[in-house]
């Protein structure tokens, strides 16, 4: 898990209660939640060295929807310039719903300009939703500390809104560490504006922590419009598997999905892919149509 804290730690230095819909049958027939997403930062080994390549194959496995990380001014998407990436996608028959952006440093000073860089390039693949992915270990050491984030959430959410996006926070498992009787998360949820700021449950990490995600939902309907979706090795608890091989019990968890207000979701797998990367991402996609959505 460690690659994925480095990774983030080093991009951010380069640059009220709802009504509740139908059950999910419904919210499934519908068409809301048929398009499986994947985060890719899932392929991040693979697409430096061949994205053209990369991005055809996970429209193959079945794909619809991605959701991105890692952009900086300089590079761009893995050498591709916003434009470039955007026509690559829809080459593929894919959309980016929303991207993964660093913040650390807006958190710190309040300078938005890698924050700026990124609204643009979002906004020219065509994004929905700028997503916060982590928050620098400095950063979060104090009930206080997360007071301050909620804050600068709700200003970074109100940049997006000026410039069409919405703004989501991404969790891992600090952000359920107790202080006192509340926890990162619960300030979080509990500051930041519900019509400014959502969130992008993710699944494992909220399992990881101790925390059951239906209740979650049950305590803050409509919060959570976007998942991510990996599965827990039954083993190994640190590790990740294949949606459907694991502990997690993502039947209750999709059956939910009108409470959460989930509209779109992501797996993502961060280690130990079976029997590689690609074969991994095809055999998660495989279970979550067959058991999830049919």
């Amino acid at each position: 898990m460690h690659s994925r804290r480095s990774f983030l730690k080093q991009a951010g230095l380069a640059t009220a209660s709802v009504l509740l819909l139908p059950s999910l049958a419904s919210f499934a027939g519908s068409g809301k939640v048929k398009k499986v997403g994947i985060q890719l930062y899932t392929l991040r080994d693979l697409l430096p060295k061949d994205v053209k390549g990369v991005i055809g194959q996970i429209a193959a496995a079945g794909y619809k929807e991605v959701e991105t990380y890692g952009y900086n001014p300089q590079s761009g998407f893995w050498g591709l310039s916003p434009k470039e990436f955007k026509a690559l996608l829809k080459a593929n028959g894919l959309t980016a719903v929303s991207g993964h952006v660093s913040i650390d440093k807006f958190i710190k000073d309040g300078d938005t300009a890698d924050l700026k860089a990124n609204i643009e390039a979002l906004k020219i693949i065509g994004a929905e939703y700028l997503v916060v992915p982590w928050l620098g270990e400095e950063l979060r050491s104090s009930a206080d500390d997360y007071k301050k984030i909620a804050a600068r959430l709700n200003q970074a959410a109100e940049l997006c809104k000026a410039a069409g996006l919405k703004l989501a926070y991404h969790n891992h498992d600090f952000e359920f560490t107790k202080y006192g009787d509340t926890t990162g998360y619960d300030i979080l949820l509990a500051e930041t504006s519900p019509k400014l700021v959502k969130f992008e449950l993710d699944l494992y990490w909220a399992v990881h922590s101790g925390n059951d995600p239906v209740a979650l939902f049950e305590k803050h309907p409509g919060r959570f419009p976007m998942w991510h979706v990996k599965d827990m090795d039954k083993a190994n608890r640190d590790l990740n598997t294949e949606v459907g091989k694991g502990s997690i019990d993502y039947k209750r968890i999709f059956a939910k999905a009108s409470t959460s207000g989930m509209k779109h979701f992501f797996v993502e797998h961060e280690n130990n892919y079976k029997p590689d990367e690609i074969g991994s991402i095809k055999e998660s996609f495989r279970y979550i149509q067959q058991h999830l959505l049919s």
